[in-house]
């Protein structure tokens, strides 16, 4: 069977715990190189991993004639120079998340892609998973009635961490872009819409270069329906989803990491009655990693098309406006 070629740009922990990992178990995927700004570490993960080829320097892996397609999990502020110069080279791009700093920059990346013809995608594989087809289907169905509300948490403990990139404020740090970016990404999929406006309140912290360690907020949609989330850096871990309708609700209680065979698991209210709905153990990884190869040798579209990316930095931009300015962001979608 064809192989797709991943070139992994950085040796971050997300690329070596679980998107390198994630490419050896999907269906598609093979890494075949790895690059760092170290050769030797490069060398020292390549060998650690079984990846055949090591660089030195990001350059030389954007421009290896043998890789398909560039993993970037670099800190957040590089993500649009890297992006551009690997559709520069013909490289399909998957992007971690948050695809940049700003709309506009994921707009400019987007546009680079387009003009290269690659493929770009944001790195969001809690949205690859089966389960959550299954969410949508149940809240379609009817089941639980019109939804009147979503919340969702992402918060972790970190503070002591001081060299830690997502606490430089240029670098794009903040718990919103790191965590905030899961429960506002999963309203968006599961309303099928875009919202309409947002206000949010954050900790920003002084020992951390003002970056927001602790974020809430309501994300306003139409319809009369609204998410409540709050995501941080400083809090205690959670990771959950809740959606309410009229006569029923869905309760994720792992709702963007599944690291067990039960995490993957959730719960349905209707009145009186509750069921578990058990979802197959998959990598979330591998799932995402067989999205980009299927879409780029033209067997099937994006799940999630790069205009998504654009959308999820527009609702970003205004919650850290909200925040900052203390008032109420209207979006525009035009």
């Amino acid at each position: 069977m064809k192989k797709f070629r991943w070139g992994i740009l950085g040796c971050a922990n997300i690329a070596l715990k679980a998107c390198i990992p994630g490419i050896k178990q999907s269906k598609t995927g093979i890494v075949s190189a790895i690059a760092s700004r170290n050769l030797q570490k490069s060398q020292e993960t390549a060998a650690a991993l079984h990846i055949p080829k090591a660089y030195g320097s990001y350059e030389e892996l954007v421009g290896d004639p043998d890789i398909d397609a560039i993993y970037i999990p670099l800190p957040n502020h590089l993500h649009k120079e890297w992006t551009i110069r690997a559709a520069e080279a013909g490289k399909h791009v998957l992007c971690e998340k948050p695809a940049s700093l700003t709309a506009d920059e994921v707009q400019e990346m987007v546009t680079a892609c387009d003009q290269a013809g690659v493929l770009f995608a944001e790195a969001f594989m809690y949205r690859h998973h089966p389960r959550y087809e299954r969410i949508k289907a149940i809240i379609d169905s009817g089941e639980i009635g019109d939804v009147r509300g979503i919340h969702g948490t992402f918060t972790f403990s970190n503070p002591g961490d001081s060299k830690n990139v997502r606490y430089v404020r240029e670098w794009g740090g903040g718990s919103v872009y790191d965590v905030g970016c899961y429960p506002l990404s999963a309203a968006r999929m599961l309303l099928g819409r875009e919202p309409e406006a947002v206000t949010t309140h954050a900790f920003f912290s002084p020992e951390h270069d003002d970056v927001d360690m602790m974020m809430s907020g309501l994300v306003e949609f139409s319809g009369n329906v609204a998410l409540t989330f709050d995501c941080g850096m400083w809090a205690a871990f959670r990771n959950t989803l809740e959606i309410v309708g009229v006569h029923g609700r869905l309760e994720v209680p792992s709702a963007f990491i599944t690291p067990t065979e039960e995490s993957g698991n959730f719960i349905v209210y209707v009145g009186n009655e509750r069921r578990e709905e058990k979802v197959p153990f998959l990598n979330q990884y591998a799932l995402q990693a067989d999205d980009l190869a299927y879409a780029a040798w033209g067997e099937k579209s994006l799940h999630f098309p790069a205009s998504d990316a654009i959308n999820n930095l527009k609702l970003i931009d205004a919650c850290l406006k909200s925040a900052r300015e203390r008032s109420r962001i209207v979006i525009n979608h035009s």
